[in-house]
């Protein structure tokens, strides 16, 4: 994850290590990797090619996105050497690796609930864009079904209680999180966008549910379920399809897209 920070030093240790560990049980679950290859394709699906687009993925100490899109620039600010840039994601106006209205598209998957301030970044992101370029990111979604499983079953904070899209205890970028921020701004809290709108088309705004119980049934990062991958691969498109007919009862996670003006 990116962007929480100078992060003291005992805490980057212990971020690094579980990243590791992390990105190794990630590769050697086939079905996880399936799930990741198949929310790719979505994420990218609006785009002839993307292998000819100029992107920068911020948090991807674990993402396994270069594996399926070499021409990625992959980013976090945990110091990891198979990364391509290391910085806090709330300074990339100051970053200079990056050209101004230079980017086809910023993307994140799991990473802006971990952000001090979503928004904050989202509006210094906006300047690395082209006109007419975007932000993707897909974060959880909070159905009947899903709410139960991240309130009860999943290890990071759920607060419903803000009062604005910040985080209020910031660790560390692996245990500062509130999984509920993004579904908050981006469905409960519309107005929370206002302030993003001088930079990006928030009457264009895209936003999709993608899967519901697949994720949960390749067993995450944390552990591996004995689901054959023939099988799995069917009862994923099975899960897809409900998630998209039926989002407030099973969807888990959901996909925006933002534009820049």
């Amino acid at each position: 994850m990116s962007g929480t920070g100078t992060l003291p030093q005992s805490e980057g240790v212990k971020d690094r290590a579980a990243t590791l560990r992390n990105r190794a049980r990630l590769s050697a679950n086939k079905n996880l990797l399936f799930w990741y290859r198949e929310l790719y394709r979505d994420q990218f699906k609006d785009f002839p090619n993307p292998a000819a687009l100029s992107i920068l993925e911020i948090g991807s100490g674990t993402s396994p996105l270069k594996q399926f899109l070499s021409n990625v620039v992959t980013s976090d600010v945990l110091e990891l050497d198979y990364l391509d840039l290391v910085f806090d994601c709330h300074e990339i106006d100051r970053l200079e690796a990056i050209k101004d209205n230079s980017l086809d598209v910023i993307t994140l998957t799991n990473v802006l609930h971990h952000l001090k301030s979503p928004t904050a970044f989202l509006n210094r992101a906006a300047g690395k864009l082209k006109p007419g370029g975007k932000v993707i990111a897909t974060e959880p979604f909070f159905s009947l079904i899903s709410s139960v499983i991240f309130k009860y079953l999943h290890h990071e904070a759920v607060d419903f209680r803000i009062s604005e899209p910040e985080l209020r205890d910031v660790k560390g970028p692996l245990a500062s999180a509130n999984i509920a921020l993004p579904w908050l701004m981006f469905f409960r809290n519309r107005e929370w966008l206002q302030p993003l709108n001088d930079n990006f088309d928030i009457d264009g705004l895209v936003v999709r549910p993608f899967s519901g119980f697949s994720y949960m049934a390749t067993g995450g990062i944390a552990r591996r379920l004995p689901v054959p991958h023939l099988l799995y691969r069917r009862l994923f498109a099975v899960d897809l399809a409900l998630s998209r007919r039926f989002p407030n009862f099973c969807a888990a996670f959901f996909t925006f897209v933002l534009t820049r003006r």
